[in-house]
Parts: structure tokens; C-alpha cells; sequence
């Protein structure tokens, strides 16, 4: 993460925030100072890695798929996300302390069988209640 870099802004030449192309290693004279800031594409995989991934927000071509894989230390989150112009209100409870599994989801009051919610289950608003846990 960007933030570990926070005390070497001065040998890395760059912003402490910002993901950089390239990192002069050990064997360059230049070692630590970072070059191509804003342009790497990692900020977007970053992005991608971080909702898809971790928050487990995943598109799907025949709908969107819930499944964290989280600290175990995160007891809740919630994210609004617009896919496929409905609006998703997602809310996640970890109140076991778990980092990966679906224990219960419920959309717009309903529990459904799996975290695979179809495009034709939802409506233009929607709310998800996920409870984690095996």
C-alpha cells in the first residue's frame, strides 16, 4: 500500500500516496526513488482487487455475486454500488469474526439460497443483508 512509504517520500521522490510505474532497485545508483507516478494502471487494479476481491462485490454475466474475504477483525461494512443500472445497498455483518463464507443473505427482506443474486431477483433499489459465517 502506497501508505507504507510515508517516511521514505524524500528517496522515493514521489508523493507517499501514489503508485509509481517502476522502483530503481538495489543495483541502480538511484535505488529507492520511484519513477512514472499516476500512470501505472495499479490504482484501477487496486480498485478492482479491493471490491471484487476482498469485498467480494462480483459482477457476473447472469447477475452479481456477494463473498467477502475479509480480516477477521472487520465486524461490518456496507457499500452502495449501481450495477447495470440498479442500485445495490450492501450491508455485511461478520459477527462470528470470519474471513471467508456466506452464512445467510437476504435481498429486499428475502433470504435467498445462494450469494449468486440473479439480474431478474432485483428491483431498481435494492437492499442486501449478508451475515457471514460457515
Amino acid at each position: 500500500m502506497p501508505s507504507a512509504y510515508d517516511n521514505l517520500a524524500e528517496e522515493r521522490e514521489i508523493e507517499p500516496y501514489v503508485y509509481c510505474q517502476s522502483t530503481h532497485s538495489k543495483y541502480s545508483s538511484r535505488y529507492g526513488a520511484s519513477r512514472i507516478p499516476w500512470l501505472s494502471g495499479s490504482a484501477a487494479w487496486a480498485y478492482y482487487a479491493a471490491t471484487q476481491y476482498i469485498l467480494g462485490i462480483q459482477p457476473d454475466y447472469h447477475g452479481i455475486r456477494i463473498d467477502p474475504c475479509i480480516p477477521s477483525k472487520w465486524r461490518e461494512f456496507s457499500v452502495k454500488r449501481l450495477f447495470r443500472e440498479k442500485v445495490l445497498n450492501i450491508r455485511v455483518s461478520n459477527p462470528f469474526g470470519v474471513q471467508k463464507g456466506v452464512k445467510t443473505l437476504k435481498l429486499n427482506g428475502k433470504e435467498l439460497s445462494s450469494n449468486l443474486i440473479r439480474m431478474e431477483e432485483l428491483n431498481r433499489e435494492n437492499e442486501l443483508v449478508l451475515v457471514m459465517g460457515k
